[in-house]
């Protein structure tokens, strides 16, 4: 492998561990060690109470990765749940591995789907107290902003999360054309008055056409001043395979800077937007 080669794998290796952990959060995958032709990483599963130990070859993803081994598990779990774990995430290797493209996510999601029944996070999720304008924040659009020539969007939104006095909310709509992706934005900014409040209304999109036998594809973001957070973004649908979407983030700022933590957070209330939206989960 050539050494420009060595380094776009290297590139996208990294941008896809990035994504990963500004979804779940710091730390959720980690390099170990690296030496001469491979690397090693740990993968804390998202919602399950187990770590793999993965080596990456630095021909990844054009060819697979491997898990090596469960490297812990919870305190609760019972006896060979960590086994189970391992046959099952290499059988879901197997599956969702395609040459040349990122597979972590994916495998992340398929775990969670199998072997969700077997977490031990019992625990209730703390109560979120939210301002009273956010308050039954799925209400139905009025029609102050409709633009000609173009139906209201239908949103499908996220709860909202409340993170040290900042607020997120995620929305999504199918959209065909990029036109409609910014009939969809006039209408959301004059029609919503806590979104046109929002510090950031972070977006992106993605849209695939089809004419005369050939595909077209138009995807872009937009930061709204949130540094970095529209490429994330648009990484994420990229990671989800999601098409013929539209996805906004409202965050009103409390005050408090949140540091990288943030993205994790716009990223999870994009994603559940997103699969609310009728977008597969990965």
């Amino acid at each position: 492998m050539s050494s420009r080669a060595g380094e776009n794998a290297q590139s996208d290796l990294e941008s896809e561990v990035e994504a990963i952990n500004s979804i779940y959060g710091d730390g959720t995958i980690q390099q170990i060690s690296s030496s001469v032709g491979t690397d090693f990483y740990l993968l804390s599963v998202p919602l399950l109470p187990v770590t793999l130990r993965l080596r990456v070859p630095p021909q990844y993803p054009d060819i697979p990765l491997e898990i090596v081994q469960v490297e812990s598990t919870g305190p609760a779990t019972r006896k060979g749940y960590g086994t189970r774990v391992l046959t099952a995430a290499k059988d879901i290797l197997c599956r969702v591995f395609m040459p040349g493209q990122a597979c972590l996510y994916d495998l992340i999601q398929e775990l969670d789907v199998n072997l969700k029944e077997e977490s031990f996070t019992g625990e209730a999720e703390p109560s979120i107290h939210l301002p009273q304008e956010l308050k039954n924040a799925q209400g139905v659009p009025n029609e102050t902003g409709r633009l000609k020539g173009f139906a209201d969007p239908i949103w499908t939104l996220s709860e909202p999360v409340s993170e040290k006095k900042s607020v997120f909310l995620g929305r999504a709509c199918r959209v065909t054309s990029t036109r409609e992706v910014d009939a969809a934005m006039a209408h959301l900014l004059s029609s919503d008055k806590r979104a046109a409040k929002a510090t950031h209304n972070i977006s992106a999109y993605r849209i695939r056409q089809h004419s005369a036998g050939n595909e077209i594809i138009y995807q872009d973001y937009n930061d709204d001043g949130e540094d970095a957070a529209g490429a994330r973004l648009l990484k994420l649908l990229q990671m989800m395979d999601a098409w013929n979407v539209f996805v906004v983030v409202s965050r009103w700022y409390g005050g408090i800077k949140l540091g990288p933590a943030r993205f994790g957070i716009i990223n999870s209330v994009a994603r559940k937007a997103v699969v609310g939206c009728g977008q597969k989960q990965g």
